[in-house]
């Protein structure tokens, strides 16, 4: 689900929930330099100052804006949404976990040995990370777009946030241990079931992503592939033997849920007498788009 909070050229992951997410590496880098140990760079520096000083060092007030990572940003969003009235949510009948689970496990019986073989692919690729799944359906690289790339990485933190508290909360137990003959292609993640890890995140992303777009018949035929996106990740968790529909379902209406509240309920921003960072974020990201 998302663990890794580092890498958004894999822009992250958004998805495991027992990976609980790999966040992404939004670009921050990873370059590893030599450098020689008879004659450090430094010291050749100090050679060849004509001067004979020590390099002048100009005082910076502030770590310039322009260098932060997305990814960081996204969490000083999530420390808000951390403060609202997150704990309240409540699955609509048809998102529950069903009394009997006989129907479901059938589901998925009849799904692995349809469908399986040929989702392996996705099933695999999406399993530590789909960040840059919707950043390849946005059309966008990880150097560019940077307050989108912050509302993904938003969506990704908060929707991991949120759906780990509500895991503990349910404390269901995984299909392959009432039907250990699904045995899924992947290591079951370490916790429980309900709601979906990848169904919220990806249900999430796609819903904050979908802010930034500007109306009309382009923008309408993308948020229609976001959203068809999260739901192709959600489903493949099912077809994997990982997840039960309900768990999908459920995680689609948390991502709802989380939703309305950074919409609704955050607090504003240091530097803002009426907007909090995630409406900021989605004020920036419209500009990209517009």
């Amino acid at each position: 689900m998302t663990g890794n909070t580092g890498n958004t050229g894999n822009t992250g992951n958004t998805g495991n929930t027992g990976n609980t997410g790999n966040t992404g590496n939004s670009g921050s880098g990873g370059w590893v330099f030599a450098d020689r140990i008879d004659l450090p760079f430094v010291y050749d520096v100090l050679q060849n100052n004509t001067t004979g000083a020590t390099p002048p060092v100009t005082a910076i007030a502030n770590y310039p804006d322009a260098l932060w990572d997305q990814q960081w940003k996204a969490w000083l969003i999530l420390q808000d949404f951390a403060t609202t009235n997150w704990k309240t949510f409540a699955p609509s009948a048809g998102a529950r976990i069903p009394a009997n689970p006989t129907s479901e496990i059938n589901d998925l019986i009849k799904r692995a040995l349809d469908e399986r073989p040929d989702a392996l692919g996705e099933i695999f690729a999406q399993s530590d990370e789909f960040l840059t799944y919707f950043c390849a359906t946005l059309g966008i690289t990880t150097n560019g777009f940077r307050a989108t790339r912050r509302l993904l990485h938003t969506g990704l933190l908060v929707g991991t946030f949120v759906v780990m508290f509500y895991k503990d909360h349910y404390r269901r137990v995984r299909p392959s241990q009432l039907a250990p003959a699904l045995m899924p292609p992947l290591a079951i993640p370490g916790h429980a079931s309900y709601p979906s890890g990848h169904a919220t995140q990806a249900h999430l992303i796609a819903k904050v992503a979908a802010l930034a777009l500007p109306t009309g018949a382009t923008s309408a035929a993308l948020k229609d592939a976001l959203n068809t996106l999260a739901r192709r990740i959600a489903d493949n968790r099912e077809i994997a033997g990982l997840h039960y529909k309900s768990d999908s379902l459920a995680g689609e209406e948390l991502a709802a849920y989380a939703l309305n509240l950074l919409q609704t309920a955050m607090p504003l921003a240091p530097s803002h007498a009426s907007k909090s960072r995630f409406d900021l974020a989605v004020d920036e990201a419209k500009l990209e788009w517009s």
